[in-house]
């Protein structure tokens, strides 16, 4: 399986949501009566850094899914000016 940029990205940041969900319901249900002092204070800190990991990446799939799109849309543009040039020149010489 051939695995491009967005794929990466978007497993990556649902890898990371997975995370940070999975320890929130751990932490809630599991490990309440665990967690204690610094303990408790790096746990929650490792879940906050993967939702902010999450976030992240889905900020930079965005930017990258909205350069694609005006790629796109500039490549569309200019292959149907050429288009409409070109039949412009057919009907012009004939």
């Amino acid at each position: 399986m051939n695995w491009d940029d967005r794929a990466k990205r978007r497993w990556l940041g649902a890898a990371a949501l997975a995370m940070a969900l999975l320890m929130l319901v751990a932490g809630e249900t599991v490990l309440k009566g665990v967690l204690k002092g610094f303990v408790f204070l790096g746990y929650w800190a490792v879940c906050m850094a993967c939702t902010v990991v999450a976030m992240v990446i889905a900020f930079m799939d965005a930017r990258a899914t909205q350069r694609s799109v005006g790629r796109e849309q500039r490549d569309l543009l200019d292959s149907t000016l050429r288009k409409i040039e070109g039949d412009a020149r057919s009907r012009k010489d004939p």
